[in-house]
């Protein structure tokens, strides 16, 4: 099956705007793309980020009539700065499994595999995750989760409690079983999140050593590490709340924060952390740490 794709850049007052014209004369699916490079890292909760420059691209069906919807648009928003109006017909694909031809096994600290589905790597001394992309973060291939599967599997995790807080696709979690921790307990403010860590638990066959959690069911406990593979803003707003989460002794492992942002962040927790060195991937960092 092929669609019709309609695309046209605009400025972050008009975008949702259009957006919702687009969905009004019958678009199947519409999504906000950066058209300058202006990087994003940290939307609100529940925020949807415009870039001052936005394309806006729309998908239709076959027997939708794109010269109609063009002057219909360019009809309500004659006043707006409309810009690179482009149309092009695009095949149906199942795009998780194309996605996954750059999507190859990747190796932690000569101890850990990260591999999708029939790429499995099993070596003497090693352990293999298997996990394919899905509707949340996380598949080791962006620094913050890299650098956090790093720290796992630089460590002995035999029998200790973890608590991966914000935990996406469930990676960490997961990964820390395999590492043989005790127990995994998984929190995130996604249902999608708590989904995909399940069926991600479920697929690497160590369920019944992963909980998973909304907020508002999680009851707070001490546990042996933490980790909060997240952004600088929250990780900051609850340094308090994630730092009574490690027992003391314990470790915690911070994530998802860019270079510039590191001072503040150890700023948050330093009155309970002794943090190591940082350690750096790119433009990201990770924070280590044995809480007083």
């Amino acid at each position: 099956m092929a669609w019709h794709q309609l695309s046209v850049i605009t400025d972050e007052n008009t975008a949702p705007q259009l957006a919702d014209f687009f969905s009004h004369l019958g678009a199947v699916s519409v999504t906000y793309m950066d058209a300058e490079d202006e990087p994003v890292y940290e939307p609100g909760i529940g925020e949807t980020k415009i870039w001052s420059n936005t394309q806006v691209v729309a998908l239709y069906e076959l027997d939708a009539n794109v010269d109609l919807i063009k002057d219909l648009v360019f009809q309500q928003y004659k006043t707006a700065d409309l810009r690179n109006w482009l149309y092009e017909a695009v095949d149906d694909q199942e795009w998780e499994r194309a996605w996954m031809e750059y999507y190859q096994p990747m190796k932690f600290a000569e101890k850990l595999w990260v591999c999708p589905t029939d790429q499995e790597q099993y070596e003497p001394n090693t352990v293999c995750l298997t996990l394919d992309p899905g509707l949340a973060f996380g598949t080791g291939t962006h620094p913050t989760t890299a650098l956090c599967l790093e720290w796992l599997a630089s460590h002995d995790l035999h029998h200790k409690t973890v608590i991966d807080y914000g935990c996406g696709s469930g990676i960490l979690a997961v990964a820390a079983v395999l590492l043989d921790a005790k127990i995994a307990h998984g929190v995130d403010i996604d249902p999608q999140a708590i989904t995909a860590t399940e069926s991600n638990a479920l697929k690497n066959k160590v369920q019944d050593k992963i909980h998973c959690y909304l907020p508002e069911k999680f009851k707070p406990f001490q546990a042996d590490v933490v980790l909060a593979n997240i952004l600088a803003k929250p990780l900051i707003d609850m340094s308090e709340q994630i730092c009574a989460l490690v027992a003391t002794g314990g470790r915690l492992v911070l994530s998802g924060i860019l270079f510039e942002q590191a001072e503040s962040v150890i700023n948050a927790y330093e009155k309970y952390i002794d943090f190591n060195p940082l350690t750096q991937q790119e433009d990201w960092i990770r924070l280590d740490g044995i809480k007083r």
